[in-house]
């Protein structure tokens, strides 16, 4: 595997061509008519070993497209997880790397274009792209290869019926292995998290806000005072590394998104304990009449809509914010003045945090009918879901990036987490691991995983958040095939709407006094028909 290219695939402007064509035509993909069943994928290659090492006696390469989280991050072509790796199993992966800016695209041009990989890994692949990709058989039918050769992933959904229902599609197809949190493991429920500049507090004898109030007037308290003592005024009193998660956090304050972050517009109305379509109610209109005061008192970042993660590492390692919202300082900036923020109350006495569920991603692991080896790849992404191979993802190899103590505990070595060249915990890991950056399939654990979630920051901020989280959160719904071809209109229109009128409304390019219209346009787009589809696929969801 060292020091090979990914050099088996090219998009070229006849995959575009396909592409226009089959919206064009309505049809389907990589050569599947619409309305055809998908069809049964045999394996063409060697045999496999149902358990054990290697997982083929014959060695066999994989093609597989897979996000890249940074422009810089590593090459998973040549890093030790994967060189290690295949030497145990006997399979050489052979990656296409896209940078996950332009990942949406690339991937949609080559699911038209015919031109597949064997498998798609961390590709965001929407639950949406999931059913319909499925069905017309383009990804293959994961139910008996699960039964058969991934013991470890069968144990998860056995174990875990919530899991299951969610990843199983309205056919009783499961078509893709997800991204799931361990459903003890508080701190990445909760997250991300908001935290607080200690060192600036301290200079202007600040308490910690509790209520919305509070926040505004400790904010306002941060602007214009040189607290980085840099002679400029470029303190910024609260950043986000995007609009999404400020917005998300200030949900809380309001009592919005009430059933768990994989429901971006649907939760359910207290009073009537009824589906709710929350970015047209009045708790809505008021979270963001006060992120616009924020945003016009410039008290958070004016280029929020704008930034990339690059550009806020590169502010918050600068020393410009005195708080944020976000991943754990240490384990993310290497920044050890950040303290974690408790719950804020907000106008109607709502004291809530949004949490994840457990089923984080359905997308993040898909086959593809062009795989030879459907067998041999289940068996080489179930180990990631056992304890060893879960162990070997997230902790590496020991001697090389951690040890082993007395009690049997994995730790990183000092050089990974004290870096005598100063990078932080993600980017030292990411010499040797993948998982910085997000989007893997796996089950992230307390026990192996390092990221920042787990460092003792983001633990006891957890703990602070905890009693505010909610107890019921849904994992995604899924939809029929007609239910999807009509909510991939209706979601699109609508959520694109409702993501432009939240940048407008909050940067005031339109005034809230606008409001009734905004709901109104709702719900002429259609608003009526996506809550009774919903209402049907949450029926399914609560019947099992």
């Amino acid at each position: 595997m060292r020091g090979k290219r990914a050099g088996w695939m090219s998009l070229s402007m006849a995959a575009v061509l396909l592409l226009t064509s089959a919206c064009q035509s309505g049809g389907g993909a990589a050569g599947q008519k619409k309305g055809e069943g998908p069809s049964e994928q045999e394996s063409t290659g060697a045999a496999v070993n149902k358990t054990g090492f290697p997982i083929v006696n014959e060695p066999i390469k994989l093609n597989i497209v897979a996000g890249k989280a940074t422009a810089n991050g590593p090459d998973w072509n040549d890093i030790m997880l994967f060189n290690e790796y295949e030497k145990m199993t006997g399979i050489d992966v052979e990656w296409q790397m896209i940078n996950k800016e332009i990942l949406s695209e690339k991937r949609n041009l080559i699911l038209a274009g015919g031109d597949l990989p064997d498998a798609f890994y961390a590709a965001l692949l929407s639950d949406k792209d999931v059913m319909k990709y499925g069905e017309q058989g383009v990804f293959i039918k994961l139910n008996e290869l699960i039964e058969e050769y991934a013991p470890n992933i069968k144990k998860l959904l056995d174990e875990n019926p919530d899991i299951k229902k969610g990843l199983t599609m309205p056919d009783g197809n499961i078509y893709s292995i997800p991204r799931v949190y361990d459903p003890g493991f508080t701190s990445v429920l909760i997250n991300p998290k908001s935290w607080i500049n200690r060192e600036w507090t301290d200079k202007l004898g600040l308490q910690k806000p509790e209520t919305t109030e509070e926040l505004y007037s400790f904010l306002k308290a941060m602007k214009g005072q040189d607290l980085n003592g840099n002679g400029e005024d470029d303190e910024i009193p609260l950043g986000s590394e995007s609009i999404n998660y400020l917005i998300k956090w200030f949900y809380g304050p309001w009592g919005l998104q009430n059933r768990g972050s994989r429901h971006s517009y649907v939760d359910v109305n207290p009073q009537t304990d009824e589906l709710r379509f929350f970015p047209i109610d009045d708790n809505y209109r008021e979270m963001l009449e006060y992120v616009q005061k924020l945003y016009q008192e410039k008290l958070i970042d004016p280029d929020i809509f704008t930034m990339n993660s690059a550009e806020f590492l590169a502010r918050m390692q600068s020393g410009r914010y005195g708080s944020y919202i976000g991943w754990d300082p240490v384990g993310w900036a290497n920044l050890k003045q950040f303290e974690g923020a408790p719950a804020l109350e907000g106008p109607h006495g709502d004291k809530t945090v949004v949490k994840n569920s457990s089923l984080v991603t359905l997308g993040t692991f898909v086959i593809t009918n062009k795989n030879e080896h459907p067998e041999a790849t289940m068996r080489w992404i179930d180990h990631f879901f056992g304890e060893e191979g879960s162990k070997m993802f997230f902790m590496g190899f020991e001697g090389v990036t951690y040890k082993e103590g007395a009690d049997g505990k994995a730790e990183y070595l000092d050089e990974i987490s004290n870096h005598p060249g100063g990078l932080s915990l993600d980017e030292a890991v990411s010499q040797y691991l993948i998982w910085p950056g997000g989007g893997t399939p796996g089950i992230i654990s307390e026990q192996y995983f390092k990221g920042g979630e787990s460092l003792p920051t983001s633990m006891e901020t957890a703990k602070l958040l905890e009693p505010y989280a909610g107890s019921e959160v849904w994992p995604p719904f899924s939809f029929t095939s007609e239910e999807n071809s009509r909510m991939a209109g209706l979601s699109s229109d609508i959520g694109t709407y409702v993501t432009e009128m939240r940048a407008k409304f909050i940067t005031g390019a339109k005034p809230l006094s606008e409001w009734d219209e905004y709901v109104q346009t709702i719900k002429k787009m259609g608003l009526e028909e996506y809550m009774k589809i919903y209402q049907s696929a949450y029926e399914r969801y609560k019947n099992g």
